[in-house]
């Protein structure tokens, strides 16, 4: 037989070394392609975290030129209003000095008429330039020229003249011209649109600047003012809205995810959860705010003198409306470097509060903005009082929605998201469950991968193709066996590496599991610990209740200068505040 002599001298070393050298370069192979799987895998993960190294990059890059754009335009803002403003300055460093200089009679009454007569050439527009010739000429007992700067600061501001007389006739003692021209100042008011200096008016009530009678008088302006705000349809919802704003502005933004970082790495939830932290934060600044207003005594000024001077410095530098559009972009500068160069804090900080900076308001939201915004009303710690007291009532009311709105805007279940599966926990307390569902899906995911262990149609393919060579050896000869054997070796070394890639798979999968299974715990322990610190920051919403309780408004004026006794009735519409 031909065939049989074929095989009988066939160098079958040839092909059991071509076999182990295809076994050691199918193992080679199949160590490249794991090596280069767990490169892959480690190489996505690598670009993940470079990826959120990257948007973390481009947030600080950008807070960072935010910051540097808003302390530069804050420097220009302010370089702005020294130019554009500037001799304002000069106008109103006289204010107070002609006042002290005439009591300690240091100067000559022409030096105080030569040098308010300059400041009236040098300041054309502003009402306080012969507001201060009057007052001069006032000193020097020349009633003519008094009259006329008089009547020309009434033409150019007369609410701001009215109560800068009315302060001076306060600190001269003249008790019936400090009256008359605070009856012209009221008179000229409209509660539904004060100006801004009127805050003014309500520090000196509320320091104790004004006689008693004046007190009273004011006293029953300010309860007029509120009863006839009251009488306008939907008057309590507005309040509720007025006061929900002033006291979300004081929410902080604050990022917790150092403190949950497994949260926000694993939960979808976690930009909710890290809103309502902040939601319910809220409350202890609130309560921070109120104790510091409240907490420890107000010494009145030692003197009249004293206290008229400081609100009449306060009243002329701080209440300009020119000045405001620049005013108002420097305060947006101010939010942004408090914040570290975050816009869109910055700017949800400035919208709430952007009405303390608004030229008119209503009487309320005077009071809103003394009582919530004293850095930009530029109110008092004794006006402050006496805002919250008078708006006690509104308070408490839009403490109470804006509480219920923190507790609503509280997720009450927190999304997990591990890998491919995703589960759910309330209260952190599901562990089994959700350890269980976890393991299932992975074991799930397991099985998958290792249904993919198998020989594939290629490997059926080189079976035949193998076998068919075989068969064609016995006609083809010895190259057309070699080549089945391999094709056939191939597939049998293939089968046998079967089994190591399944341990591969199982150990894989192992640690998959472990890892997860750890990050699972971790998730809820930082749910129960983050559930704990809502409660805890809710619960500080009774102690701002029981404080605000505790208020009442006559409480809250300081006492007068003067040594007449002064008898505070509680108004109706006090009462109703």
């Amino acid at each position: 037989m031909s065939t049989d002599r074929i095989i009988q001298v066939a160098d079958l070393s040839l092909i059991l070394g071509s076999l182990r050298s295809l076994k050691g370069d199918i193992g080679t192979v199949s160590g490249q392609v794991e090596s280069v799987g767990q490169e892959l895998s480690q190489t996505r993960s690598e670009l993940s975290r470079l990826e959120q190294a990257f948007a973390d990059f481009v947030e600080a890059d950008l807070k960072a030129k935010e910051l540097s754009l808003a302390e530069t335009r804050q420097v220009k803002v302010r370089q702005e209003l020294e130019t554009s403003f500037g001799y304002y300055a000069v106008v109103r460093r006289q204010a107070t000095g002609v006042l002290q200089a005439s009591d300690v009679q240091l100067v000559r009454k022409e030096t105080l008429q030569s040098a308010t007569e300059e400041l009236m050439i040098s300041a054309p527009r502003y009402w306080l330039a012969p507001a201060l010739v009057a007052l001069s000429a006032w000193l020097g007992d020349k009633r003519e020229l008094a009259t006329r700067a008089l009547a020309e600061a009434l033409r150019r501001d007369d609410e701001k003249t009215s109560l800068f007389f009315a302060l001076i006739a306060r600190r001269a003692g003249r008790i019936d011209a400090n009256r008359t021209w605070l009856d012209r100042y009221f008179g000229l008011q409209n509660p539904y649109q004060l100006d801004r200096q009127t805050v003014v008016m309500i520090d000196a009530m509320a320091n104790g600047v004004f006689g008693a009678d004046v007190t009273m008088h004011c006293s029953k302006r300010v309860s007029a003012w509120i009863d006839e705000l009251s009488q306008q349809a939907g008057f309590v919802e507005a309040q509720r809205v007025q006061w929900s704003k002033a006291l979300v502005s004081k929410a902080p933004n604050t990022d917790h995810g150092q403190r949950y970082s497994h949260l926000q790495r694993l939960s979808p939830t976690w930009p909710a959860l890290n809103a309502a932290l902040n939601g319910v934060a809220m409350h202890q600044a609130v309560l921070a705010h109120f104790k510091g207003v409240f907490d420890g005594e107000i010494k009145a000024a030692p003197s009249v003198l004293t206290a008229v001077d400081d609100l009449l410095s306060k009243l002329v530098t701080r209440f300009d409306d020119e000045e405001l559009p620049l005013r108002r972009q420097e305060e947006m500068c101010r939010f942004i470097i408090e914040e570290n160069g975050d816009k869109r804090a910055a700017s949800k900080r400035y919208e709430l509060q952007s009405a303390a900076l608004d030229t008119e308001v209503d009487f309320t939201q005077l009071l809103t903005n003394a009582a919530m915004h004293p850095e930009t009303s530029h109110v008092t710690r004794a006006t402050q009082r006496f805002a919250i007291a008078h708006s006690r009532d509104w308070i408490v009311d839009a403490h109470a929605d804006v509480t219920a709105k923190a507790r609503m805007a509280v997720p009450t279940q927190i999304e997990i998201a591990i890998e491919d599966w995703k589960g759910s926990t309330a209260q952190g307390d599901n562990e089994a469950q959700l350890l269980d569902s976890l393991t299932q899906s992975i074991a799930a995911r397991e099985a998958a991968a290792l249904a993919e262990v198998k020989l594939t149609g290629m490997h059926w393919l080189a079976v035949a193709f193998g076998i068919a060579m075989l068969f064609l050896s016995f006609s083809m000869g010895w190259f057309s066996f070699v080549i089945g054997a391999a094709a056939l070796g191939w597939v049998w070394l293939t089968y046998r590496q079967l089994d190591q890639r399944r341990a591969k798979v199982k150990a894989d999968f192992a640690r998959l599991l472990e890892q997860s299974t750890q990050a699972l715990r971790a998730c809820l322990a930082e749910t129960v610990e983050l559930r704990r610190d809502i409660a805890r920051r809710d619960a500080v919403a009774a102690e701002v209740a029981a404080l605000l309780g505790g208020i009442s408004p006559e409480q809250h004026i300081l006492s007068s200068h003067d040594t007449v006794r002064r008898v505070m009735v509680n108004s109706p519409a006090g009462a109703s505040a």
